[in-house]
């Protein structure tokens, strides 16, 4: 069966390609071309398999969801050449939400790609232990080469150097050439988004966590910052996924009455 053209990644959101994928439990095969390339395979509406030319399986799956360009298509019915991905897709789903959280905590202090770094001068005399990796990364921190420059050196993909860069500098062993500012949010309470994916995924199932991370990029905020004057519009954009409209009306009772005894 001939491919199927979903998109350009610079212009819709690789969720909103798969969301009807896999509550429509679709099989096939995803394909990403661009400057990466990268494949994703699907059964029944389950992630069995995805591969780009330095990764495969879960890790494979995570570097794909980073990407922002290229082009998407969809082959029906097109099995999977190996099976790299054994758990869930809902356990996926909630992964890859774990990952996004750390690396959306590690943007707060490397804001971009071309951020650059250096090592940082010591006051004291306290010993560090670093691992193999962490000394690589703090070898060609040399104040000119960027996040993406340290990556095509070492052959590694950028959420690895980024995450590397972040564990040096929190033990301030490196520093940032060209400091940033953090802002500080009146934040909702952490239990309300646990209450949120559990009454979501009794009617969207195991993209219930995806659908809200989607939404909190739509707003532009995250999960640990979300600020308490966006919390009905949020909850309103949530209740729009949910295409009955008895369990959407029910959702946002429930959610509401949640938050009006958190209150």
């Amino acid at each position: 069966m001939p491919e199927i053209f979903l998109g350009e990644l610079s212009q819709v959101k690789i969720f909103d390609i798969l969301k009807p994928l896999l509550m429509g439990k679709k099989t096939g095969k995803l394909s990403f071309r661009g400057k990466e390339n990268g494949e994703m395979y699907l059964e029944l509406g389950n992630i069995v398999h995805a591969k780009t030319p330095n990764s495969s399986g879960e890790y494979g799956f995570f570097t794909i969801m980073g990407w922002k360009m290229g082009r998407v298509a969809f082959e029906p019915d097109e099995s999977p050449p190996e099976r790299t991905i054994p758990i869930p897709t809902e356990q996926l789903l909630l992964n890859w939400s774990s990952k996004k959280m750390e690396w959306e905590r590690i943007r707060e202090i490397i804001h971009s790609n071309n951020a650059v770094f250096s090592l940082s001068l010591r006051n004291n005399g306290e010993s560090k232990i670093i691992s193999a990796d962490q000394w690589n990364v703090v070898a060609l921190s040399n104040g000119t080469r960027n996040v993406s420059d340290i990556a095509r050196v070492l052959n590694w993909d950028e959420f690895k150097v980024i995450r590397t860069i972040y564990e040096l500098v929190q033990a301030g062993l490196l520093e940032q050439v060209v400091g940033q500012k953090s802002v500080k949010k009146k934040i909702v309470r952490e239990s309300f988004f646990s209450v949120i994916e559990n009454e979501l995924r009794k009617v969207m199932g195991a993209v219930s966590p995806f659908v809200i991370d989607d939404k909190l990029d739509e707003f532009g905020d995250k999960r640990d910052s979300f600020p308490q004057e966006k919390l009905l519009s949020f909850v309103d954009a949530l209740g729009e996924e949910i295409p009955q409209v008895d369990k959407r009306i029910e959702f946002k009772r429930v959610i509401m009455e949640f938050f009006s005894i958190e209150k």
